[in-house]
């Protein structure tokens, strides 16, 4: 209340601000009505550690260039500024009278083959333009996409681009990360410089849930469905829809690989190959590339070996199916403890990846139920110990349901 009343004294003679709409990570939303042309809109304020992160001069000129785009599928910017009586940022865009996709996909799981491709056109010919104007996204996900008269308009350019000029230093320090884990491309979790084929990365990934009800990866903890991204292959469509088009299918696997350089060059080549006849000879999806892998494509490998190695050795000592089958059960193994992984590369900031693959490796096996898995804290301690696993069992662990 206290910043929707700062926002009402600081803003009455253009807006009136009646009530909160939501709010995020990064901002809170407000309906107000325009009162010199009389049309509802939406004030999206940031959160005072962002605005600070930002600052008003490279907010106020980046929100300008994210204003200058003009798309029948891009939500558009009426206004921007900062409210005097307090660090706040905000700017005005047309009030939607629909729901976003988010809400559409929480309603319907999956939805019409159809229509699934018909708002990933909407929202690729926005990214297109876009992009062929030298603006990235770099935060396409169903909450940023809105449904207004069964149409599929792209909203928060505007922060995308503000965050992008941002100390990346201060957005650490405030804990703001720029993308959400379950859409974001390999190269942006890893730090890396992002153009075009990001957010056609984050498309297909909207649009593998629109068909199948989940995005590609999920996982425990940011950190691994991270990891996912950037070390397991993507699961089929077909495997749980029979009826998504092998082109389709194909599509969305290319545009989904980890290098960019093996995905489409654009985002209108992802579309034109969205429309293949399935009777059309299907895509080649590239193989992966033989060039020396990115910096921030390494960890993933050594990490994929790692795991690789630890799915052997639950096989070999009882936990695998066919070992379960075994008469003798006097060596069958009840308990297991995942200990951290660790990054032998020389990048520190790749020591996430650890923790996500060992919360992911934690959650699959403890989806085995005659196995009792230790928590990655109580591993922790055990950790170059001599000591038995049994002696951590009467610690905190995870017991499948």
């Amino acid at each position: 209340m206290e910043l929707l009343d700062q926002l009402a004294a600081a803003l009455g003679d253009r807006y009136r601000v009646e009530r909160e709409l939501g709010h995020g990570g990064m901002a809170v939303v407000f309906l107000a009505e325009d009162l010199k042309h009389r049309r509802p809109v939406a004030i999206k304020v940031l959160k005072p550690e962002l605005s600070a992160a930002v600052g008003s001069e490279r907010f106020l000129r980046e929100i300008e260039i994210a204003a200058t785009l003009q798309h029948p599928h891009i939500l558009p910017l009426f206004d921007s500024g900062q409210v005097p009586a307090g660090p706040f940022l905000y700017y005005v865009m047309p009030f939607v009278e629909g729901e976003s996709l988010r809400q559409l996909l929480a309603r319907e799981q999956q939805l019409p083959i159809a229509t699934a491709l018909q708002i990933t056109r909407e929202v690729g010919s926005a990214l297109q333009y876009a992009h062929e104007h030298g603006v990235i996204h770099r935060d396409i996900k169903p909450e940023n996409i809105m449904m207004s008269g069964g149409v599929a308009v792209v909203a928060d350019f505007g922060i995308a681009r503000a965050l992008h000029a941002a100390d990346p230093d201060q957005l650490t320090m405030s804990g703001i990360a720029i993308g959400t884990p379950q859409y974001m491309s390999p190269e942006q979790a890893g730090g890396s410089t992002v153009d075009g084929r990001s957010d056609q990365y984050s498309l297909a990934c909207a649009l593998y849930e629109m068909l199948i009800g989940q995005p590609p990866f999920t996982g425990p903890t940011t950190q691994a469905v991270i990891a996912r991204h950037l070390a397991e292959p993507v699961p089929s469509l077909r495997v749980v829809r029979q009826t998504v088009p092998k082109t389709a299918e194909a599509a969305i696997l290319r545009a989904m690989a980890k290098l960019p350089a093996d995905r489409f060059a654009s985002i209108q080549q992802f579309l034109n190959a969205l429309e293949v006849p399935d009777h059309a000879e299907a895509l080649a999806v590239p193989l992966p590339s033989q060039r020396r892998f990115a910096r921030w494509a390494r960890p993933p490998l050594m990490i994929t070996l790692g795991v690789a190695v630890l799915a052997a050795t639950a096989w070999w000592l009882g936990v695998g199916p066919a070992r379960r089958a075994t008469p003798d059960a006097s060596h069958a193994v009840r308990a297991i403890a995942v200990l951290p992984f660790k990054d032998l590369t020389s990048n520190p900031d790749s020591s996430y990846l650890g923790i996500g693959m060992t919360d992911g490796l934690t959650a699959d096996l403890a989806q085995i139920g005659a196995l009792k898995v230790v928590s990655r804290s109580s591993g922790a301690v055990a950790q170059g110990m001599a000591g038995s696993l049994a002696r951590l069992q009467q610690g905190p662990g995870t017991r499948a349901r």
